[in-house]
């Protein structure tokens, strides 16, 4: 018993091909090492130049430097195929390279960072990580203490980040550093080599989900890189942050949308198998009808998230909005899914060798990254009753 899948306006009969090819490369590539992975706590690097071989990690970005020019609809379909990989976590250690590090770097900066960063990363060769989380600055973007003073051609950096995701063995960092005085207008982008003296990895985080993702925290003591690897202006980085927020934010919008998919799917192939009082559950009108809520709550998701993805791709004003409901919606929605799944199970439920547990963590995140759902609401209200 599958999930009825609806043939949608928003994508092609391209894009249909595409998810068959990221279907086979998930069912060969990640769901037979995921619990490995999560007990590791990381995924192989060799993960990403296999990802890059199948053309998963350059999709938004100019063929020039190795992408394949494809727009945010495509995103979308990568995403909800890796997250039904049974690790959320292998899916997050791809995508906060392709599309939270590089996106910034492949919409501003010069061809001398493309070239030595963006392109290298599309191959797989590097791992990228996004480094704007701080003990102390996590939605509030503009209260980032981390400093780059200066120094002729050199930026000294020193300061702290946390939660940074590929932290602890990434090649680069696409950071955000206050390179002017308080507030949203200090603050700018630039590419940190973590080969840098002075870089430091402190602690690797022991997380609730997305487990076989490496989260880290970093430390800068007197860092001296180029001015050169400044990504666009000085003083415009906050620009860059929030305006690539919506890429991250339509990910986990499209992470949502296949986990629950993914769940219902084994959701209804064990309601079927599993017998008690002398039928099978979907023989019991509250799982039925269970079944159609999680159903129903999945597909405004999904016309959500395309919605937004089409937004984004046309570069329209309402795309942040679109965006954020679509984040909020999804981190709602794929919470209740996972539990409802999890209560389905009952005690298989409670059972580590079963990807259901793990799902459960994993979601609980999906109200916090990329923006907490308390954000979105503030996006969204200030769009419907500006100041």
């Amino acid at each position: 018993m599958g999930y009825p899948r609806q043939p949608s306006a928003h994508l092609s009969a391209e894009h249909d091909e595409f998810r068959a090819s990221v279907r086979s490369f998930v069912e060969r590539e990640i769901r037979p090492n995921a619990t490995a992975w999560e007990e590791a706590g990381e995924v192989p690097r060799e993960l990403y130049r296999k990802a890059a071989d199948a053309g998963l990690l350059g999709l938004r970005y100019d063929p020039r430097w190795g992408g394949s020019g494809q727009d945010f609809r495509a995103t979308v379909v990568l995403c909800e195929e890796l997250a039904k990989g049974d690790s959320i976590g292998a899916a997050v250690a791809l995508m906060a390279q392709s599309e939270f590090a590089l996106s910034a770097l492949s919409d501003e900066a010069s061809e001398h960072l493309k070239e030595s960063w963006l392109a290298p990363a599309i191959r797989g060769e590097l791992i990228g990580a996004i480094g704007v989380s701080e003990p102390a600055a996590g939605s509030d973007v503009a209260a980032i203490s981390t400093k780059a003073v200066r120094d002729g051609d050199e930026y000294v950096i020193s300061g702290q980040k946390t939660f940074i995701s590929n932290g602890t063995r990434a090649d680069f960092i696409t950071l955000a550093v206050r390179t002017g005085g308080p507030g949203a207008h200090g603050i700018s982008l630039c590419v940190f080599p973590t080969k840098t003296a002075g870089f430091e990895v402190g602690r690797r985080l022991d997380k609730l989900g997305a487990r076989a993702s490496d989260t880290g925290e970093l430390f800068f003591d007197a860092c001296r890189i180029p001015v050169s690897n400044l990504i666009g202006e000085e003083g415009r980085g906050i620009h860059y942050v929030l305006s690539h927020f919506a890429g991250e934010r339509l990910v986990i919008a499209a992470f949502s949308v296949g986990v629950m998919e993914h769940l219902i799917e084994l959701g209804l192939a064990y309601a079927g198998d599993r017998h008690t009082f002398g039928r099978s559950l979907v023989g019991f009108q509250t799982w039925r009808h269970r079944f159609a809520e999680m159903a129903t709550r999945l597909e405004s998701t999904r016309q959500l998230t395309y919605h937004a993805a089409d937004l984004l791709s046309r570069r329209e004003p309402t795309a942040e909005i679109g965006v954020s409901m679509a984040k909020l919606a999804a981190a709602d929605h794929v919470q209740f899914v996972a539990r409802e799944v999890l209560q389905l199970h009952g005690g298989f439920g409670q059972m580590e060798d079963s990807p259901i547990p793990r799902y459960y963590r994993d979601v609980a995140g999906f109200s916090i990254g990329a923006g907490t759902s308390e954000i979105m609401r503030e996006i969204i209200s200030r769009q419907l009753t500006p100041a």
